[in-house]
């Protein structure tokens, strides 16, 4: 192997890469050039004062960044916004329901605090269907109970039907319960959605990725790092045998 050879490989082993040889052939063939040798000490020496040297001062800039860039707010699209709008109405809806039982008005009540109880419930609901409406973020955490509420409220409302001890109106305002489910659904799906591509189909390019001619966004490939001695021929590192 030539110098050269013997240089690619000491440089590499500086790097923490693979060397291409056995280290002790390495060791040996320094410890009997002084050229080699001299250099392997000179690449040393620009490499440890590459990786230790003091960064210069710069000026920070990110009060004025920031006054610049301005308040930072999540994109909102255009169908977050309808669904938010909907669940929006919905509430209002729901706590016009609750005014009567909250008067005292409710005729299937048996007494008045029974009715007060009803109107509580109902404006409790939507207080939290607004609230979701608001601060969209606790959608998937109202869903399961909003669920779990129209399910055992459909069951008990077919069977007291057929009974005979409601009427059709009073269970038509139960259709306000299911209405907030799949706009809450509605919801959770389309803050979930990717966005779209920039160049093409699939997902929204991410911080960190760059878009691939004719596949899905990679994660873009990280730059050689700083602090490389001299710089290294194309040619492989593994010499043959001179």
């Amino acid at each position: 192997m030539t110098c050269d050879q013997y240089r690619e490989s000491a440089s590499a082993r500086l790097d923490g890469e693979e060397p291409g040889l056995p280290n002790a052939a390495l060791d040996a063939h320094l410890a009997g050039c002084r050229a080699c040798a001299a250099w392997c000490a000179a690449a040393q020496r620009v490499t440890r004062l590459a990786r230790i040297a003091p960064a210069e001062p710069v000026p920070d800039l990110s009060a004025a960044v920031l006054a610049a860039v301005g308040p930072l707010r999540r994109r909102i699209r255009p169908g977050e916004l309808l669904v938010r709008v909907g669940l929006g109405l919905l509430a209002a809806a729901q706590l016009i329901l609750a005014w009567p039982s909250l008067a005292g008005h409710d005729a299937l009540a048996h007494s008045l605090h029974s009715s007060h109880e009803t109107g509580a419930w109902n404006a409790a609901l939507a207080v939290a269907v607004g609230w979701t409406a608001v601060r969209p973020r606790h959608a998937a955490g109202l869903l399961p109970l909003l669920a779990a509420f129209g399910a055992v409220l459909t069951v008990t409302s077919v069977a007291d039907l057929r009974g005979g001890q409601v009427d059709l109106q009073r269970v038509s305002t139960h259709v306000l319960v299911w209405c907030a489910v799949a706009l809450l659904a509605a919801l959770i799906w389309v803050r979930r959605a990717p966005w779209p591509s920039l160049g093409g189909r699939g997902g929204g390019v991410r911080p960190g990725e760059q878009p691939v001619a004719g596949g899905p966004a990679q994660l873009a490939e990280p730059a050689d790092p700083p602090g490389r001695a001299f710089p290294r021929p194309a040619a492989g590192r593994a010499g043959t045998a001179a």
